[in-house]
């Protein structure tokens, strides 16, 4: 594992500092996503507020609204029954939004 001070940057930006105090589990899935995104900390963590972000200003990105039909992005075809096909579409939602974190969206 490299050193945070190893890792190369992305961008040269300097932004606010922000504290934020992590409980073990926290702590634990940050470093797991840091490993598995190849990402620093502070990469992650906005990430995770964009993606929070999405999900609240945007009730199309939110799965289970799609689910029960409130919102629909247009790529689900009029005759899918939710209630028969939650696992599929919801499994697709998940899938989506992996695809999107690994292109930088």
């Amino acid at each position: 594992m490299t050193d945070y001070h190893d890792t190369p940057r992305k961008s040269k930006r300097v932004g606010e500092p922000a504290q934020v105090y992590l409980t073990d589990a926290d702590q634990a899935r940050l470093e797991r996503l840091t490993a598995q995104l190849g990402a620093s900390k502070s990469d992650v963590l906005r990430r995770g507020l964009e993606a929070l972000e999405l999900q609240h200003m945007e009730p199309s990105a939110h799965p289970t609204l799609r689910l029960i039909g409130l919102v629909s992005d247009g790529d689900e075809p009029e005759a899918v029954d939710a209630a028969r096909e939650h696992d599929r579409l919801l499994a697709q939602s998940e899938e989506a939004s992996w695809r999107a974190q690994s292109d930088g969206t």
